[in-house]
């Protein structure tokens, strides 16, 4: 079955939105997660995770909005990985998208 990465894209990284919450709102924020974790069952393959400020190389290249984090997914096809996103909790992120790309057989192997 196909496999694809989701990045979660928004004009706040990862830690800036971490930080402005109170605790009660990371609380709240982690019990979306955990019932998209529920609903999204053993298509979810790697929950994945926060990660830091990106370093490009080349320095200066535009790579749009900033990447905070990551999971992967199985699906049969790419609408039924989008339907997997459906009201998906990083949505709810300022300036909040979601990028899905599929894994590819490495050619040769």
């Amino acid at each position: 079955m196909p496999k694809y990465l989701v990045l979660y894209r928004s004009s706040a990284d990862a830690a800036q939105q971490m930080s402005a919450n109170s605790p009660e709102q990371a609380q709240e924020g982690m019990a979306l997660w955990m019932k998209w974790f529920e609903k999204t069952g053993p298509a979810l393959i790697d929950f994945g995770s926060p990660v830091g400020n990106a370093q490009t190389v080349p320095g200066g290249a535009d790579t749009g909005l900033p990447i905070g984090g990551y999971s992967v997914i199985e699906a049969e096809s790419p609408a039924a990985a989008s339907k997997l996103l459906d009201d998906h909790p990083h949505l709810h992120a300022p300036d909040a998208a979601l990028e899905v790309l599929e894994f590819l057989p490495m050619p040769g192997m």
